[in-house]
């Protein structure tokens, strides 16, 4: 079915593969490309290898550029996929980071719409017990946690006027930062600075819908993507959405980078996926980090307590960080009226849909 959508094109042929891939008994999959077994669309992609010194990939969590593996896709130059290439028990780091630290103030979350400041201050501090303790009841009430879906980095979007702005900025993290820094180098992308993140929050009725990311100034500078947790469908189309999009599985620790021609493409995640190893969480986030961390590691140690927090919202959930170089070097904001920076986020799901039982929304394809 969706070779034949694929072939047909035509009006908003995207949205029609998306809603093929959003439905709960899309069981025939052989469509999805699987890069951990490249097929005929898939090649492999060279990287640069002397951009990144073992030593700096090891600081950041990385296993060394010489045994990654990169591919491209035949008709999507400038798209580049790397399958999981973090060192044993790195992943949990960026898991608690984004957990636990990142939806901190002075961030900005979907939660700051409806709730009072001081009642998101401690997201993590609020849902951590609640979250060990969970069971399979799905009628148990939520945590904090789980009602996040978004969470904004150094330059916070503007999801009203779909812009960046000067004068709505916090400090963005130090560690990931610097590990956008060595995939952005590794790629080709030598002096890439990370400026704004977007931090998407997905459980196994959620989606992300049809769009570009066009926001940032700079657009000679690429979009990284980093997952963890369970897989998902991600959907890769064309500068227009008549032209159908591939679809491919994206795994915890993957990583996509959009560049060039393919760094304005329309995307979406249609569907999030248990892992196909069938254990409650991907077996590579089973692996504990090495004790001997090397000098100026922005990896840290997660307590046991902490991982298992982490360890129960992955069995439903997936967490995607989306980095992005807002401005080029030396390029500035233009000036903006003052109505144009308020209103940092007006809607809770102009970007990130859910379905669930109690209220169901339709996909957000817009």
């Amino acid at each position: 079915a969706a070779a034949a959508l694929s072939r047909e094109g035509g009006e908003d042929a995207f949205r029609r593969l998306f809603r093929l891939y959003r439905q709960r008994d899309a069981s025939d999959l052989r469509g999805v490309v699987d890069f951990s077994v490249p097929g005929t669309q898939v090649f492999r992609s060279q990287l640069s290898i002397s951009s990144v010194s073992d030593q700096d990939a090891s600081r950041a969590g990385l296993r060394p550029v010489s045994q990654w593996k990169a591919y491209g896709l035949n008709g999507y130059p400038g798209f580049i996929f790397i399958p999981n290439p973090f060192l044993p028990g790195c992943q949990r780091h960026w898991v608690k980071q984004c957990l636990k630290l990142y939806p901190q103030k002075p961030n900005v979350c979907n939660l700051d719409l409806h709730m009072a400041p001081e009642k998101t201050i401690d997201l993590w501090g609020q849902s951590k017990e609640q979250l060990r303790m969970k069971g399979s009841n799905k009628r148990e009430p939520r945590s904090l946690l789980e009602k996040l879906r978004w969470v904004t980095l150094g330059y916070h979007y503007n999801w009203d006027t779909k812009k960046y702005s000067a004068n709505h900025h916090t400090p963005f993290p130090s560690d990931l930062a610097f590990l956008s820094e060595q995939v952005a180098a590794a790629c080709g992308f030598q002096g890439f600075q990370a400026q704004a993140g977007i931090l998407n929050y997905y459980h196994f009725d959620s989606s992300l819908g049809i769009h570009v990311d066009e926001s940032e100034l700079d657009h000679s500078r690429p979009l990284l993507s980093f997952s963890f947790g369970q897989s998902s469908i991600f959907l890769l189309g064309g500068r227009k959405r008549e032209e159908a999009p591939t679809a491919m599985f994206m795994h915890s620790g993957d990583i996509m980078v959009m560049s060039g021609f393919s760094r304005l493409l329309y995307h979406a995640v249609p569907r999030v996926l248990p892992n196909p190893e069938g254990t409650a969480l991907p077996l590579c986030l089973d692996q504990a980090l090495s004790s001997d961390l090397p000098v100026g590691s922005v990896i840290e140690h997660s307590s046991d307590e902490d991982w298992q927090v982490c360890a129960k919202y992955l069995q439903s959930s997936r967490i995607n960080m989306t980095i992005r170089q807002v401005l080029a070097e030396g390029q500035k904001f233009p000036e903006e009226s003052e109505t144009n920076t308020k209103g940092q986020a007006p809607s809770e799901n102009s970007h990130h849909q859910e379905k669930s039982s109690a209220k169901r929304h339709k996909p957000n394809t817009d």
